[in-house]
């Protein structure tokens, strides 16, 4: 049975890496979309109804929902960067959690059905004693916290889906490490990369999709914190060999050539909480999803290329 079936569907940060390929596989479920994006956006493409909003605008936000009404809202708009510099403080706690802030009152207010947010594999654990090591890590940490907060003291209808390492075709910030070294190594040129040791937990965008589409239905949920990850770990250093592998190139990549960020940590999805709530595991190894991705990259090379010029 399609729960999702004639639900008004908000989704945030549409035009995304995520969320283009949410609202793909929403389209197929016979939903309602509206679609927010910070940029410029047709008013109606494929049936999905557009709209330019910055979600950390609660002015704008609140007329976007009194239009609405939505039943569900997935929040994917942030603003993703691993950089550690002073300047991101203030755009990192804007976009990502003044938005979060935001989606949580309205979704109170409007008694929307669910509210999905999403949380980062940067985030400290929560049952640890670590800390935040970045402007971004800080901002999607506090973000958890008020959606802890909201649920316990407000009954706010909120589930946080933490995603660990994304990837897959058509990634839209070409400068992340898998597109960036499979568009290099495809035009034969030597990406520059760091040691290349550090352990990540790798997730293919589709099986990240269909947790989001079940998180938003399953029952009895609310307030949980739930990890989509693979499991396991491969280093970066793993994974470029891979792409080298598929790609065949005449260089091979440059490491140590930049030097690795301060503070990276290692966290490993527990996918048992999203099995025994959902019956949902991964299904796309890491080397079928790199397969995917590259032949997704050599046949869409000169779009990519456009791109990035």
């Amino acid at each position: 049975m399609n729960k999702l079936d004639g639900k008004t569907i908000l989704v945030t940060g549409a035009s995304g890496f995520i969320g283009s390929h949410l609202i793909r596989r929403l389209k197929t479920m016979g939903c309602v979309i509206y679609a927010l994006s910070r940029h410029e956006t047709g008013s109606e493409r494929d049936g999905i109804h557009w709209t330019k909003a910055d979600v950390s605008d609660m002015e704008r936000l609140r007329n976007v929902f009194t239009h609405v009404r939505p039943d569900i809202v997935f929040h994917l708009a942030s603003l993703v960067t691993g950089n550690r510099a002073m300047n991101q403080v203030e755009p990192t706690l804007r976009s990502n959690l003044m938005s979060t802030v935001n989606l949580l009152t309205l979704v109170t207010e409007y008694k929307c059905d669910r509210l999905v947010t999403v949380g980062s594999m940067e985030e400290p654990d929560i049952n640890s004693n670590d800390f935040p090591s970045s402007p971004y890590s800080a901002a999607k940490w506090a973000a958890t916290g008020y959606s802890r907060m909201f649920f316990n003291l407000y009954n706010t209808p909120v589930v946080t889906a933490t995603l660990y390492m994304v990837y897959g075709p058509d990634q839209k910030d070409t400068t992340k490490l898998i597109p960036y070294v499979t568009n290099a190594l495809l035009q034969n040129t030597a990406p520059k990369l760091s040691s290349g040791k550090r352990d990540i937990d790798w997730i293919y965008v589709n099986d990240v999709v269909e947790g989001l589409v079940q998180i938003a239905v399953a029952p009895g949920i609310e307030g949980e914190i739930i990890d989509f990850g693979s499991g396991q770990t491969y280093t970066i250093r793993d994974v470029v060999e891979r792409i080298v592998d598929l790609t065949k190139p005449d260089v091979m990549p440059q490491f140590n050539a930049v030097a690795d960020r301060p503070l990276e940590k290692t966290r490993i999805a527990n996918i048992r909480l999203a099995d025994s709530l959902m019956k949902w595991k991964p299904t796309v190894s890491l080397h079928e999803g790199l397969a995917r991705t590259v032949a997704w990259y050599r046949e869409n090379m000169n779009n990519t290329k456009s791109q990035t010029m």
